[in-house]
C-alpha cells in the first residue's frame, strides 16, 4: 500500500476505534493517538519528500500510485505529491492535533462530535493526495458534509442558520464545479481524470474559457472570493472552536488548492486571459474583508472578516501566475492557516472563560490570563506582518512576485490590496487594546483562571509554527519552488 493512503486510512481508523470506545478517556486517548501519528507522517512526508528532490528526482509528482475505481469512466483512486501538496499535508495535520487538545472539554456527545471531525479531517487529507479529478471531488464533498452537523450541533448563537446558510453555497458551487469538472474531462478528450494526462492534453481556448471559469468559482467560494463569501463570517461564528480552527486554518485552503491544482494548472492559457476579471474581485475581497473587521465587535466576527482579506489575497496572488506570487501564496496559505487556527483556539479559550466574545465587555485581561494574552499579541503581530512572524514573509513574498508583473492594472490593484495591511493594523490594535489592556470591565474577571496544559500545548504548537516560517521560509520555499514551472512556461 502506497504509504499516502495512511493520511486517508488513519482518520478512518480513528473513527471506527471512536465507535467502540466506551467512556470518555478512551475517546481522547484515541483522538490525540491518532492525531499524533498523523503529524508525524507529515513529518516523515516532509523529510523523504526534501531527500528525494535532493536526490536529483525531478518528476512532476512523487510516491505516486493508482488503482482502478470504476472502468466505465476510468477513474482511479490515484494518490502523489508535490511540494505543494507535502506543505499543506503538513499544515493539516498540525491544525488537527491542536484541535483535538483545544476540545479536551467538548461536551455534550463527545464521541459523536469527534466522529465527524475525523470525517472532515478525512476529506482534507484526501483531497491534497488526489491526482484523479473525480477522487479529489469526493474527497473535497467529504470534507464539506460534515460542517453542517458540526456547526448545527455543537456550534453557538444562530447555529441553524449558519450552517444551513454554508451548506446552502457550498454545495452550489459544488455542483457548478462539478459541472466544470466533467466538462474537462469530456471536452479534453482524456481516456482517464487523472491530472497529468488531462495537462498533456490541448483544449481549445474558447472551450478554456468556459470551464476555467467555473472550476475557479467553484473553488473559489470555498476560498471566500468575493462577494460570494457571506456564508464564511456567519459559519465561523457559529462553529465551536475546533471546527472554527479547523474550517479556516485548513478547508478554507481547499479553495486555493483547488484553484492552482485544477484551474489554473490545466487551463493557464484561459487564467491569463481572464485573471483581470478575478483580480479584480479578489482585490475588493481583500480591502472589504480588512474594513469590514473594523466594524466589528465580536472577536470571532472579527477573524472571520479578517479570514476573508487573507483568503482573497492567497486568490489574488495566484492570478498573478509569476513564481514568486504563487510562491507567496503559499506560504500565505500555510501562514494564514496557522495563525487563524491560533486566533480561533484563543477566542474559545477567552469566551470559554468569561462567557462573551465582546470586546466592549472586557478589559485588562492580560493581567489576569498573561499566557493567553501574550499569544494572543503574537497572533495579532504575525496576521498584520511584523518581521520575524510568518505573516510579513507570505504578504512581501506575494507584492513582490505581484509587482513583477509588468502590467498598469495588475500593478494598480496590488496597491489597493496594500492597503489592507494598515487597515489589518488599526483592527488588530484596536482590538488588543479593548480587553486586553485598560481596566477590568467585569470585576467577576479576577477569578478567571489562565490557560491550562493541553490549551498551552496548542498554542505552543502553532507560534512554534509562526515563528518558523517567518525566521526560516526559504526551507519551505525550497519544498514548493518546482510545483509551477511547466504551468508558469504555458500560461507565460
Amino acid at each position: 500500500m502506497n504509504f499516502l493512503s495512511l493520511f486517508v486510512l488513519l482518520p478512518l481508523l480513528m473513527i471506527l476505534a471512536l465507535f467502540v470506545a466506551r467512556n470518555r478517556k478512551q475517546i481522547l486517548g484515541i483522538m490525540v493517538a491518532g492525531s499524533t501519528l498523523l503529524v508525524i507522517l507529515a513529518a516523515f512526508l516532509a523529510f523523504h519528500y526534501i531527500a528525494a528532490r535532493n536526490s536529483g528526482n525531478t518528476d512532476p509528482m512523487l510516491f505516486t500510485a493508482s488503482l482502478s475505481w470504476f472502468k466505465p469512466l476510468n477513474i482511479q483512486y490515484a494518490v502523489g505529491v508535490d511540494g505543494v501538496s507535502v506543505v499543506m499535508l503538513c499544515l493539516s495535520s498540525l491544525i488537527v492535533f491542536t484541535g483535538t487538545f483545544v476540545s479536551w472539554k467538548m461536551v455534550p456527545l463527545t464521541k459523536e462530535f469527534f466522529l465527524w471531525y475525523c470525517l472532515l479531517s478525512t476529506g482534507v487529507f484526501g483531497f491534497f493526495i488526489s491526482l484523479d479529478l473525480f477522487t479529489l471531488f469526493l474527497f473535497y464533498e467529504t470534507a464539506l458534509i460534515p460542517m453542517y452537523l458540526l456547526i448545527g450541533v455543537w456550534g453557538s448563537g444562530r447555529k441553524e442558520y449558519s450552517a444551513m446558510k454554508l451548506t446552502l453555497m457550498l454545495m452550489g458551487s459544488s455542483m457548478i464545479l462539478l459541472v466544470g469538472i466533467l466538462g474537462i474531462y469530456f471536452r479534453s478528450g482524456a481516456t482517464s481524470m487523472h491530472i497529468s494526462e488531462l495537462a498533456q492534453r490541448t483544449m481549445p481556448v474558447e472551450q478554456q474559457y468556459f470551464f476555467f471559469t467555473l472550476t475557479f468559482f467553484g473553488f473559489g467560494v470555498l476560498g471566500a472570493l468575493f462577494p460570494f463569501h457571506t456564508w464564511s463570517p456567519d459559519g465561523h461564528a457559529s462553529a465551536p472552536t475546533a471546527v472554527s480552527m479547523l474550517h479556516a486554518g485548513v478547508l478554507m485552503k481547499l479553495g486555493g488548492y483547488g484553484s492552482f491544482r485544477v484551474a489554473i494548472s490545466l487551463m493557464p492559457e484561459a487564467a491569463e486571459k481572464l485573471s483581470p476579471i478575478f483580480l479584480i474581485l479578489t482585490a475588493i475581497g481583500v480591502v472589504y474583508g480588512a474594513f469590514a473587521a473594523i466594524r466589528q465587535t465580536d472577536l470571532k466576527y472579527i477573524n472571520a472578516y479578517s479570514s476573508v482579506s487573507h483568503c482573497n489575497l492567497v486568490l489574488f496572488a495566484i492570478l498573478m501566475l509569476t513564481q514568486t506570487a504563487l510562491t507567496g501564496a503559499v506560504l500565505q496559505m500555510l501562514s494564514h492557516g496557522m495563525i487563524t487556527a491560533l486566533f480561533f483556539a484563543l477566542i474559545g479559550m477567552i469566551y470559554g472563560r468569561t462567557h462573551t466574545r465582546l470586546i466592549t465587555e472586557m478589559g485588562g485581561l492580560m493581567k489576569i490570563m498573561p499566557f493567553l494574552g501574550v499569544s494572543f499579541v503574537i497572533a495579532g503581530l504575525s496576521n498584520i506582518g511584523v518581521p520575524g512572524l510568518s505573516g510579513f514573509v507570505a504578504e512581501m513574498t506575494i507584492f513582490v512576485g505581484a509587482f513583477e508583473n509588468n502590467d498598469l492594472l495588475r500593478r494598480i490593484l496590488t496597491i489597493a490590496t496594500i492597503t489592507s495591511i494598515v487597515v489589518g493594523a488599526v483592527y488588530i490594535l484596536r482590538t488588543i487594546g479593548k480587553f486586553l489592556q485598560g481596566p477590568l470591565q467585569d470585576p467577576e474577571h479576577l477569578k478567571l483562571d489562565d490557560a491550562r496544559w493541553h490549551e498551552r500545548l496548542a498554542i505552543i504548537m502553532l507560534i512554534a509554527g509562526i515563528l518558523y516560517l517567518g525566521s526560516f521560509p526559504t526551507g519551505v520555499a525550497d519544498i514548493i519552488s518546482d510545483s509551477f514551472g511547466s504551468m508558469l512556461q504555458v500560461a507565460k
